[in-house]
């Protein structure tokens, strides 16, 4: 059985999506099942399949899991 919560994400649609905040690229984390921006230290959540690029979502990395 596949893992579900650990969904791929398209590698067109991460060439194409940047962060709302930097305009910087995104790095898709699957353990955590987000876009991850380095550059505004914060992780966009990824549900159902659909990434949510709003900074209100994003989760603000610590300086031990950026």
């Amino acid at each position: 059985m596949p893992d579900n919560k650990a969904l791929a994400v398209d590698p067109k649609l991460l060439e194409i999506l940047v962060c709302p905040l930097t305009k910087g690229p995104l790095i898709f984390e699957r353990e955590n099942n987000e876009l991850v921006s380095k550059a505004a230290n914060l992780a966009y959540p990824i549900r159902n399949g659909i990434p949510i690029m709003l900074v209100d979502e994003a989760r603000e990395l610590d300086e031990t899991n950026g």
